[in-house]
């Protein structure tokens, strides 16, 4: 085991090959995870705190340090945690866009009920076991096309920043992405907008470009990842054609 890692991520890895029964009473480094899970789940990242934590599980704040180093190394359990690849990911699919396709909404249902997740701070690259494996089933999704390995990794990096983008504007807008919302802000920037400061705009809006069709549901409301991932899969489809053209011998 690497001994640079923190010492509950290096518990994390070493629980991978051998899962040691977790003791019927007092503190135990899942215990503290779940219970900062709950704790986010219900009130955000602001909800956890090291004293908010111990007063959970009916500990003094001293008594946690003996599992994790600080607040930081508590998020990153956290992340892992929650993060655990659902089963269907490992089940054969039709083709690599179906196969991102299913991945991305995986990770959507799982930031959607974590919706804290998006506002983890970015330390680097990732390292638990759990991130690794979304990693590591994104590059599956992929094998067998023509594309390289840093290709492979750069496309996984690119839809992968684009579905936490959207998830966390998706958590930002909240009810504001309600219907009344939506109609209220229309009806705003119809009167804000005049043609000859913002031609374009007032074209889109005449059309109907910011309304949602008056029998949409809610959940249809809601910021959604579906057109942009749409298009960022076109682009991989066009890249892997031109691949695959590259690699086939020239006729002479």
């Amino acid at each position: 085991m690497n001994d640079k890692l923190p010492a509950g991520l290096g518990s994390l890895w070493e629980r991978l090959d051998e899962s040691a029964p977790e003791p019927r009473q007092g503190l135990s480094l899942s215990r503290i995870v779940r219970a900062a899970v709950e704790l986010a789940d219900a009130g955000g990242l602001d909800a956890v705190s090291m004293a908010k934590l111990a007063k959970r599980l009916g500990f003094t704040p001293m008594s946690l340090y003996r599992y994790v180093a600080n607040k930081n190394e508590v998020l990153l359990l956290m992340l892992d945690s929650v993060a655990a690849v659902p089963a269907e990911l490992d089940e054969p699919c039709d083709g690599w866009r179906l196969g991102l396709e299913r991945w991305c909404r995986a990770q959507w249902v799982m930031l959607r009920a974590h919706s804290w997740v998006v506002d983890l701070p970015i330390s680097g690259p990732p390292i638990t076991p759990n991130q690794l494996a979304w990693t590591d089933r994104a590059l599956r999704a992929l094998r067998g096309t023509a594309l390289t390995e840093p290709d492979k990794a750069g496309v996984v990096l690119l839809v992968a920043s684009y579905m936490l983008t959207t998830a966390r504007m998706s958590t930002e807008l909240g009810p504001a992405a309600s219907g009344e919302s939506v109609a209220a802000h229309s009806t705003l920037l119809g009167g804000l907008v005049d043609a000859q400061r913002f031609p374009d705009l007032r074209v889109a809006i005449d059309a109907g470009a910011f309304d949602y069709p008056p029998d949409a549901t809610e959940e249809e409301r809601r910021f959604h990842y579906a057109f942009g991932l749409t298009r960022i899969l076109d682009g991989v489809e066009t890249l892997i054609r031109h691949r695959s053209e590259s690699a086939r011998p020239s006729g002479g």
